[in-house]
């Protein structure tokens, strides 16, 4: 543990805590998963699937004009403490564990294609974009709209207007707006298939 980090808690209460994350590590090491199971099931046809594409083709020029590269995302939000981004957090894991597994699966498989399709400029393909659109609004789909709620409303609690306008202020706000409303449409299509 590096002496600086050290200095900021009780130095012994860290080198106890790092040993344990060694170890942690060590048991981690030895209990790997040499298989990833099969390739998850991937719905086709749906009504979302379609809602995706129009998503995806409305919204892709937008895609293309936010500065991917930024150091905005990582930014703290403005006004927000650690507490109150974690209980943000903590609704949209436990939104997180009740969504269907295979889908669930399914989605990350979605995302980790698109990571390799990004170019320089951080934007996915147009396709491997509209894969990821469908797969998430599947999994949001296969939970609750109760659970989708407490998420939307814990994270628009923290949010103050700032936020979007600034985002906004980033991009062609035509096109901005082009991609709000086809998410709105692909949202309706969304919340009627949720169970």
């Amino acid at each position: 543990v590096p002496e600086y980090m050290k200095s900021l808690v009780n130095g012994a209460d860290a080198e106890k805590a790092y040993a344990g994350f060694l170890e942690f590590k060590d048991v981690v090491k030895k209990n790997q998963v040499t298989s990833t199971g099969p390739a998850a099931i991937v719905p086709s046809g749906d009504k979302i699937a379609a809602a995706a594409k129009k998503l995806s083709d409305a919204s892709y020029p937008f895609l293309k004009e936010v500065d991917w590269l930024s150091d905005i995302y990582i930014k703290p939000l403005p006004g927000v403490t650690p507490q109150q981004a974690l209980k943000a957090v903590d609704k949209t894991l436990v939104m997180g564990a009740a969504m269907d597994g295979n889908l669930l699966k399914a989605a990350a498989e979605a995302h980790h294609k698109a990571i390799g399709s990004i170019d320089g400029k951080g934007v996915t393909s147009a396709a491997d974009y509209e894969a990821v659109n469908a797969a998430i609004g599947r999994i949001v789909a296969s939970v609750p709209t109760s659970k989708t709620m407490d998420v939307y409303n814990a994270w628009a609690g923290l949010l103050s207007g700032a936020v979007p306008n600034k985002m906004i202020s980033m991009v062609n706000p035509l096109d901005a707006n082009a991609a709000a409303k086809a998410f709105y449409e692909f949202k309706d299509v969304v919340r009627a298939s949720q169970r």
